[in-house]
């Protein structure tokens, strides 16, 4: 295939300028877990290596070929997320979130946002011209609602993500406007009798721990020493780091992360650790480089031969854009606790290793989108 091709041609299809921007925001990832756990960093360090093997080997498999299988690939997500529920289950610090097969151990809600982004790109492309219909948009919402639901007890934050991918993709896929205002008119005062009625002390929709991360959200004044705990201590760190830091793995007696005040900092909280090491230059290189993936995925998906090459890498970028603002909302206090990882850079190799995933696929779209226009 090269031969034919060229090295050249290879060259000018491949998109290096992504790959160097996500490997860039790893590396800095790796040295943030580093200073966090010390003990963790050559196991990130593994798992970055991995995760670049699994890209490259993913950017030559044509999508088009991989989208033959959606449905299998629908009942596999489906598949892996009940087994979570089941005795193979396990307790990943406080919810039943990962998938324990012995020879391996994962978090299969990780690994379903990307699968859930093949499935809807070929399940949308081929109803493209009915979308807008009330049986493809009843159907649509039936597939999504069942991988919600197996979602919704293990976490609640995943299930918010995948449910605004999910949305993102429907727009990109041609949803009209009139439906899509529709369902904002009724979304937003759903959201607010929601949040109203799971802040009530008797209240049977979220478990205990996602009520009191609410509460604490709402309220950090009267849950300081308890839920608000580690919100608060992220924020003081974060402000302590000022413009450049306090310096990287510091020794300062002062520093929040040396005093062991935010638990779980190499994933949940590694905003924090960036935010007062790196200072506020260094939070902004790490939002600035979150930024280009996403619009780099969005302008592939933009460009893309076809309805599924779009729906793909649209709803990469936004599942990066989204995740990586919820995770730094819960680092600077704008939105609830909700144990996401920030993508590219938090320690975890399911998370890592399936981001990249995402991205070997993006990268496909556009080295297929290329060959195509060029032959």
């Amino acid at each position: 295939m090269f031969r034919q091709h060229g090295i050249r041609d290879f060259l000018r299809d491949y998109d290096f300028k992504l790959i160097f921007l996500v490997v860039s925001l790893t590396v800095l990832g790796v040295f943030a877990v580093g200073s966090a756990r010390p003990d963790l960093q050559g196991r990130q360090l593994m798992g970055m290596s991995l995760s670049i093997f699994v890209m490259l080997v993913v950017s030559f498999v044509d999508y088009h070929f991989v989208l033959k299988f959606y449905w299998l690939i629908y009942i596999l997500n489906i598949i892996l997320l009940g087994l979570v529920l089941s005795p193979l289950g396990d307790d990943g610090g406080g919810a039943q979130r990962w998938l324990d097969l012995k020879v391996i151990r994962f978090q299969p809600s990780e690994l379903a946002k990307i699968l859930l982004i093949l499935f809807f790109a070929q399940f949308i492309m081929i109803n493209r011209e009915r979308l807008n219909s009330f049986g493809i948009i009843l159907l649509s919402a039936i597939l999504i609602a069942v991988p919600l639901i197996l979602v919704v007890g293990e976490d609640l934050s995943t299930t918010i993500v995948i449910a605004i991918v999910f949305c993102v993709m429907l727009y990109i896929g041609g949803l009209s406007y009139k439906l899509i205002l529709a369902v904002l008119a009724i979304t937003v005062p759903v959201a607010v009798i929601f949040l109203t009625m799971v802040i009530q002390p008797d209240q049977k929709i979220l478990q205990d721990y996602q009520q009191k991360r609410i509460l604490a959200w709402l309220y950090p004044d009267e849950y300081k020493d308890t839920e608000a705990y580690q919100q608060n201590n992220s924020m003081m760190a974060i402000g302590s780091g000022q413009l450049f830091g306090k310096g990287y793995n510091n020794n300062e007696i002062g520093s929040v992360k040396n005093g062991n005040f935010i638990s779980e900092a190499q994933t949940d909280f590694i905003f924090a650790i960036i935010g007062e090491e790196w200072g506020f230059a260094g939070s902004c290189l790490i939002i600035i480089l979150q930024l280009l993936i996403a619009l780099k995925c969005a302008l592939i998906g933009w460009k893309a031969r076809d309805m599924a090459g779009h729906v793909i890498a649209g709803g990469v970028a936004g599942l990066v854009c989204f995740q990586s603002f919820i995770n730094m909302g819960v680092a600077t206090g704008l939105v609830p606790n909700t144990g996401l990882p920030l993508p590219f850079v938090s320690y975890g190799l399911t998370s890592l290793v399936s981001m990249y995933l995402g991205i070997g696929f993006v990268l496909n779209v556009r080295w297929v989108s290329r060959r195509a226009r060029n032959d």
